[in-house]
């Protein structure tokens, strides 16, 4: 496993994390200026979260998830070090020491060797 050393405080955003199934109808939004791989992502229930836009099979309005997703994000804090287990859109999808799981922006991280990575 790859590890990474938290070197900007992550804060997950108050709404409520949504997850999206393959196959699933949505409605797809403005693209974010901070994150312009991303998409404001509509579900069919009406919640709504950002999601990376090459998981859908068109680039605007109504289309449909070519894979699972979930948009939940890890609260982190600096020095933290946490596992590593993929990468999508600039961000990491990560564990902490107690096991919780979510994204983290890559910018906010600092790539340890696996050797450098204490277990997290």
């Amino acid at each position: 496993m790859r590890h990474a050393r938290v070197v900007v405080s992550h804060t997950a955003p108050a709404r409520s994390p949504i997850r999206l199934a393959r196959g699933d109808a949505v409605h797809l939004g403005h693209r974010d200026t901070d994150w312009p791989e991303f998409v404001w992502t509509t579900l069919a229930e009406g919640h709504e979260g950002w999601v990376p836009a090459k998981l859908f099979d068109r680039e605007q309005g109504p289309a449909t998830a070519l894979d699972d997703y979930d948009t939940r994000e890890l609260e982190t804090r600096a020095d933290e070090v946490v596992t590593l287990q993929y990468e999508l859109a600039g961000w990491w999808w990560a564990r902490n020491a107690l096991g919780h799981q979510g994204w983290i922006p890559a910018r906010s991280l600092e790539l340890l060797d696996d050797d450098d990575g204490e277990d997290a």
